[in-house]
């Protein structure tokens, strides 16, 4: 399996809230079935809920990789600023407000950076717990 396709998924799944997008990866062929509260489920194999042939590709948040993600960096990089990041957090359009916030500390590109890399390792030892061999 190409780490790229987990990724995608991965992607595809945490790009809205938490239980909107899924992907289900086949273990035996690879595959990977993707849908959406608006798609139509009847695109997924009938036998999808079945643990042992298929799993599911984690949210973000199901890897700490939302708002943890967030305050950790925010406590490691922006310590000064902890107290606003939770403040914006409490409110709808957090991720907006904190972008803008890293915009005007010019820490923008160095959380991008960030949040690449902790993804990734995160997603990379998914799929190690998870026995899913990947290339790449």
């Amino acid at each position: 399996m190409k780490f790229e396709e987990i990724e995608l998924a991965f992607t595809f799944v945490s790009m809205e809230r938490e239980c909107t997008n899924s992907a289900f990866l086949c273990k035996e062929t690879g595959m990977i079935y993707y849908t959406s509260e608006i798609g139509d489920p009847d695109d997924l194999p009938e036998d999808v809920n079945d643990t042992k042939k298929y799993i599911e590709i984690p949210h973000k948040n199901d890897l700490d990789l939302g708002r943890v993600l967030v305050m950790e960096f925010v406590s490691d990089h922006l310590p000064e600023d902890l107290g606003r990041v939770n403040g914006i957090f409490r409110r709808k359009g957090a991720y907006a407000r904190f972008k803008a916030l890293l915009e005007d500390r010019g820490r923008l590109e160095q959380w991008y950076d960030y949040e690449e890399r902790k993804q990734e390792a995160a997603l990379r030892e998914w799929c190690s717990e998870n026995g899913i061999e990947i290339s790449g």
